[in-house]
């Protein structure tokens, strides 16, 4: 490949993902959702709001990886096998504030039931605020730095994927997308998520 189209494929692609990036930026920190994600997602919403796929039409999370908040080192492809519950979160953003103590007390009755929980905390600038919101909240589970959004953007158009802040999946244990929340969730409404999904065979 030339230099001239080695540079024309890197300006397309920076341009295509800060195209992305705006998206999201636009979609920041919302107490409501909208339903969507372009192409057939095979998804229903229900009166609570929240998306749901059936078994057998559910597509593949991506694999997300990389560094904590704590600096240590995460894979969610580890939990295969598990129910794993997605929260993307920024502690600037009040609507996750209003949620993060209910994903604590949910977190703590589901996590010997075979759940795990992984925050994508994002748009935080270092991760001071970010070590603060979780220790004011008493949040123990995980979360992924994602100043810039890119753990977001693994998740493939057309799917369920997080398209707001807060944006929460329940993935099942086959690692596909079971269902999704744009807005802020009570402890009822977050359980409600988890419960068919944990129920399946």
């Amino acid at each position: 490949m030339s230099a001239a189209r080695r540079a024309r494929s890197r300006t397309a692609l920076l341009a295509t993902t800060g195209a992305a990036t705006a998206a999201l930026v636009l979609s920041a920190c919302t107490s409501g959702g909208t339903s969507g994600g372009g192409g057939d997602t095979n998804f229903v919403t229900g009166n609570n709001g929240i998306d749901t796929v059936a078994q057998g039409k559910r597509a593949a999370a991506p694999a997300l990886s990389g560094e904590t908040i704590d600096g240590k080192q995460l894979d969610t492809g580890s939990y295969k096998g598990k129910v794993l519950v997605i929260n993307v979160w920024g502690s600037w953003c009040p609507p996750c504030r209003a949620e993060a103590k209910n994903f604590q007390t949910v977190y703590e009755d589901v996590k010997d039931q075979g759940v795990e929980f992984v925050g994508i905390n994002t748009r935080d600038t270092s991760t001071t605020p970010a070590k603060a919101f979780e220790k004011e909240f008493g949040v123990t589970y995980p979360s992924l730095y994602d100043p810039t959004g890119k753990q977001m953007l693994r998740f493939k158009k057309g799917t369920l994927n997080p398209q707001a802040i807060p944006s929460t999946l329940v993935i099942d244990r086959e690692g596909k997308i079971a269902a999704r929340a744009l807005m802020p969730l009570g402890e009822d409404t977050l359980r409600s998520m988890i419960k068919p999904v944990l129920a399946e065979k």
